[in-house]
């Protein structure tokens, strides 16, 4: 089987390297076609109406001038010899957890233009609490174990599997895989005004409002949360 790889922190971004050491254990041949620079928070824009440039970082690894969207619409259409069997985006640094982040979400936005072709895919993002370093090494196992089980999980075309990774403090339990509904409350949208002005976001996405169940309550809770998302 083929892979291709992408995300929205840019191709240098340790957690594609994590995710790629993964990929490889599954996957005969593992392409990467990833944003050469930080294209997060961007959601699903594409390039249109300029040229978009890419250029090769070794072998099956190309470096792209463009959104997350746009990697996985020139991996597809150009770059790839064949099509993949599946599309993995991430992992990101940082949640994409409830419809408000999956909307603004490059990550996600990757594995949703590979639905619209017909390829199934899996977006990885990884929930970061304050004050803990993130261990790439023990993502890397958990990432492994979702894929593992999703592979074998039937997809209906159209269709693609949001994960998110919590992150446990040392000596906390190791993660559940749990599949769960996605969180419908919004985030708390606040600004403050810093200067006359000009404003500074000031959310707090550690406090946002959450169901009991969804995926933004099971990560939260310690557990990896797997949604199943349409077009």
């Amino acid at each position: 089987m083929i892979a291709l790889l992408t995300n929205d922190d840019g191709i240098e971004a340790p957690g594609l390297d994590a995710l790629r050491t993964v990929a490889e254990r599954f996957f005969s041949e593992v392409w990467v076609v990833a944003p050469a620079t930080q294209m997060s928070q961007i959601g699903h824009r594409v390039t249109t109406e300029t040229p978009i440039r890419y250029e090769p970082r070794g072998e099956r690894r190309f470096a792209v001038e463009g959104t997350p969207a746009d990697c996985t619409r020139v991996a597809l259409s150009r770059l790839l010899p064949k099509r993949p069997d599946w599309v993995l985006s991430g992992i990101n640094h940082g949640g994409n957890l409830g419809r408000h982040d999956f909307a603004i979400s490059g990550t996600v936005a990757a594995v949703r233009e590979a639905a619209f072709a017909g390829v199934p895919g899996i977006a990885f993002s990884h929930y970061l609490r304050r004050g803990l370093a993130l261990d790439w090494d023990r993502a890397s196992g958990r990432v492994e174990r979702v894929i593992r089980g999703l592979l074998e999980e039937p997809l209906e075309e159209g269709h693609f599997w949001n994960v998110n990774l919590p992150h446990p403090a040392e000596g906390d339990r190791e993660p559940r895989i749990i599949v769960c509904p996605q969180e419908r409350h919004s985030l708390h949208v606040v600004y403050e005004e810093t200067i006359p002005g000009q404003l500074s976001y000031a959310g707090d996405y550690h406090d946002r409002p959450r169901v009991s169940g969804s995926d933004v309550d099971v990560c939260f809770g310690g557990d990896i949360a797997v949604t199943v998302a349409s077009l």
